[in-house]
């Protein structure tokens, strides 16, 4: 099944930002490439090929294979932290905004597990100096995180005694749902979803 397939909106809708078409359709097709086969082990004309376009017509829009994997990071990376800080700024409790953090996020990961496995898990792919902007934003994901739990722990909603640890085991727990989501599965990202919201009130100690 290719990543535009696998659910109803379609796995190339993050890219409806990508301008030229062709640089969009590239975008998908390196996605694609990259899930199946890991970054390298893909080539440029793998991902030429599946886009129905030349390798000379790749580099037109992409100079490298490391350039587009840098862009799919970035869209999905920039995404995330989106996903992440609506939910630290809305109003509620801390409970409240952290269960929104994680519905949100984990339904992300499940929706474009395509596009999630190859943002999550190709990081160490990138050259030295597009990596640092990559886990830069990904500090900033932890730091919105990190912010509700601290809020919860400071008006007595959470009992974590190691909060910088507790937000890495969510994100973990979050990002994770991209390597083992499946569409014909028996729940469905909105299901994973609120499932994944109730451990983590769990975790931080929340009573129900």
């Amino acid at each position: 099944m290719s990543a535009a397939e696998e659910t109803p909106g379609g796995e190339d809708m993050p890219w409806g930002e990508v301008t030229p078409e062709a640089a969009r359709r590239l975008l998908v097709a390196a996605v694609e490439a990259f899930a199946e086969r890991g970054y390298h082990a893909t080539t440029t004309r793998d991902i030429a090929g599946r886009a129905g376009m030349s390798p000379a017509a790749l580099y037109i829009h992409y100079k490298t294979k490391e350039e587009l994997l840098h862009r799919i990071s970035r869209i999905g990376h920039d995404r995330a932290l989106e996903i992440l800080r609506a939910a630290a700024d809305r109003d509620g409790t801390a409970a409240e905004r952290l269960a929104d953090a994680v519905r949100s996020f984990v339904r992300w990961h499940a929706e474009r597990h395509t596009t999630a496995r190859v943002v999550q898990y190709e990081l160490d792919a990138l050259g030295p100096e597009h990596r640092a902007e990559i886990v830069e934003l990904r500090k900033q994901s932890d730091g919105a995180v990190r912010r509700i739990i601290d809020e919860g722990v400071e008006a007595g909603e959470f009992v974590v005694p190691d909060v910088p640890g507790t937000t890495v085991a969510v994100l973990s727990l979050c990002i994770d749902v991209s390597r083992w989501f499946n569409t014909q599965g028996r729940r469905s990202p909105d299901e994973v979803g609120a499932l994944y919201a109730d451990l983590v009130l769990r975790m931080v100690g929340v009573q129900k």
